[in-house]
């Protein structure tokens, strides 16, 4: 039987509002994902192009520099979301699977077990006994995944999309630090992008804290004195580096 503590859904209600509630869930995921991704690319390009910029006031390194911290994170993030979204969804599928096998051997095992699981979060047995047979009787498989795995077995996660929306919100934000450091003058790049960069650390965060309903202003600070100081430690590094081989 598969185990479970029946603590990832919230109550036989919860099939109709999930039809309700499940897609902006989802969406919600998503942009918050994006979020994310975002802050990612705005941070290590920032502390890549200012810490060239650190080495030399050429523009032509920097723009080297940039559009290759672009590509390369931009490639390692849908990569690394790729591996992580597809062993997640071949684990749901084994899941899927096994309870899918253990509806055919023990149906009844099975029904015992639903009906259980929701005496564990509240309803008398009698009433747990009736949602559970009801819920068999229109679609055990559902019922089982829903209430034993949390998981919708028409909703699983996308690889390749997970792996483009990762891409691309990491080059989004990346391009932000990119074009604060090219379009002003020379003497005045690093000041520029560390003011444009700082902003835009804190309207993420700002967002990302919405998103997740925590704490705005510690979000913010997080965000913005974490990103100051991989700036400021990266220009530091690409200054010595600049005087000691340039």
């Amino acid at each position: 039987m598969t185990a479970s503590d029946g603590t990832q859904t919230d109550g036989p209600g919860a099939h109709e509002g999930e039809a309700h509630h499940g897609g902006l869930s989802s969406r919600m995921n998503w942009l918050r994902a994006g979020v994310m991704g975002a802050n990612d690319g705005i941070v290590s390009t920032a502390g890549l192009v200012v810490g060239v910029a650190g080495a030399t006031a050429a523009g032509g390194p920097i723009l080297t520099a940039g559009i290759a911290g672009v590509v390369a994170g931009a490639v390692s993030m849908a990569l690394g979301e790729y591996v992580s979204v597809s062993s997640q969804r071949d684990t749901e599928r084994a899941l899927l699977a096994k309870e899918r096998a253990e509806l055919d051997l023990y149906p009844d095992e099975e029904l015992d077990e639903l009906a259980a699981l929701y005496v564990a979060k509240g309803l008398k047995h009698a009433t747990a006994r009736q949602v559970a047979q009801e819920l068999t009787e229109h679609d055990a498989f559902a019922a089982h995944a829903d209430a034993e795995l949390g998981i919708d077995p028409q909703a699983l996660t996308n690889p390749l999309h997970a792996a483009g929306a990762s891409a691309v919100a990491f080059t989004i934000g990346s391009l932000l630090p990119l074009i604060a450091i090219l379009v002003p003058p020379p003497g005045a790049r690093v000041a520029v992008t560390f003011v444009v960069v700082l902003l835009a650390l804190a309207v993420t965060g700002a967002v990302s804290a919405h998103l997740g309903t925590a704490g705005k202003p510690a979000a913010v600070t997080r965000l913005v004195l974490g990103g100051a100081l991989a700036m400021l430690v990266t220009f530091g590094i690409g200054h010595l580096v600049g005087a000691t081989v340039l």
